[in-house]
């Protein structure tokens, strides 16, 4: 199951309290005081792990509590610091406070960031000792840990985003293109979760293409699957604007719509370089065509025509986005 958005609980441990004690050895004249200091308590630490594509595993345990810091002991013994907790993530994970500000964007592999820090261990009597003072009685209390709600928003990292309406054949286009199997049927949300995959280019070469749930009007507004595919839209180098030529409603309404959700979601966002994809060509209504051709050369965008169940131009852009994704080059009209 992929789920992309969690709030969670994490409580650091509390340091050890420093102790109050005196040497009393036999044969070591003028004992004086021996406390230990507490032990650290444990912080709570989230790190990357680029094995990870899903915060599933938050979605039930909510809250994480590192050790608290061990109590110091005599004979200057300090106590056993508690140990740090490693909250695994995917790759794109962003942390943010309740309030929804941003505390980290750990997009890097390896990256971590300390969540709670844990509190630090008291002094034991010994550190108070001093001239005026040969036997203290007093050492110190641990302070506690960090506590804090925490909210894992996941977005995925890839250099396409292939996007569109419900059915314009993302999911399709997907699986010829790559490894990927994402779940296909014939209606409305099939997808119901974005998928990555590698598309081969040439023997060496390659470049991540993400599967973006199906966009209807009003999904910067968190209509339909709204927010949940728009934030990983946001993750792509580019995108894939996936238009269905086979369909009787008008192909560049269709564009408008697409493009305003984009916009009106983030004006980032509508700047995005963007391919515009015809898809299904083997059963496109050839007015349908024609028309959203005309559109794009009016507007200067990069056209593809393109159909996943006869591979028709399928080669053509795989390597124009290649292309685009290591120069920055528009292919030419």
């Amino acid at each position: 199951m992929f789920i992309d958005y969690v709030t969670i609980q994490v409580k650091a441990g509390k340091g050890g309290n420093g102790c109050v004690s005196f040497r009393r050895e036999k044969f070591v004249p003028m004992g004086g005081p021996n406390g230990g200091d507490g032990g650290d308590g444990g912080s709570i630490i989230i790190k990357v792990d680029p094995g990870r594509n899903t915060l599933l595993e938050y979605r039930y345990k909510k809250v994480f509590k590192a050790e608290k810091g061990n109590n110091g002991e005599g004979s200057s013994r300090t106590g056993k610091s508690g140990e740090d907790m490693y909250l695994y993530v995917p790759v794109g994970t962003i942390i943010k406070d309740e309030y929804d500000a941003q505390l980290a964007d750990l997009c890097e592999r390896e990256q971590e960031y300390v969540a709670a820090q844990g509190g630090k261990g008291g002094r034991g009597n010994r550190v108070f000792k001093s001239s005026t003072n040969q036997a203290p009685m007093n050492a110190e209390e641990g302070t506690s840990g960090e506590e804090k709600a925490l909210i894992l928003e996941l977005k995925l990292i890839a250099d396409v985003g292939i996007t569109g309406f419900p059915n314009a054949g993302k999911s399709t286009l997907l699986s010829v293109i790559s490894e990927a199997k994402p779940k296909i049927a014939d209606y409305p949300f099939s997808t119901l979760e974005p998928s990555l995959g590698v598309v081969k280019v040439h023997e060496y070469s390659s470049f991540v293409a993400a599967d973006i749930p199906g966009i209807i009007e009003g999904s910067h507004t968190g209509l339909g699957l709204g927010l949940q595919f728009l934030r990983h839209i946001e993750r792509t180098r580019m995108l894939w604007v996936l238009v269905d030529v086979s369909a009787p409603e008008d192909p560049l309404a269709a564009l408008k719509a697409l493009e305003n959700e984009l916009k009106s979601y983030s004006a980032i966002l509508a700047e995005k370089p963007k391919f515009i994809v015809a898809t299904k060509f083997d059963s496109a209504i050839q007015a349908n065509l024609l028309r959203l051709k005309r559109q794009c050369t009016r507007k200067k965008y990069s056209f593809f025509v393109i159909s996943s169940v006869t591979k028709h131009g399928i080669k053509k852009l795989i390597e124009q986005s290649f292309k685009f994704l290591n120069s920055n080059e528009y292919p030419e009209i």
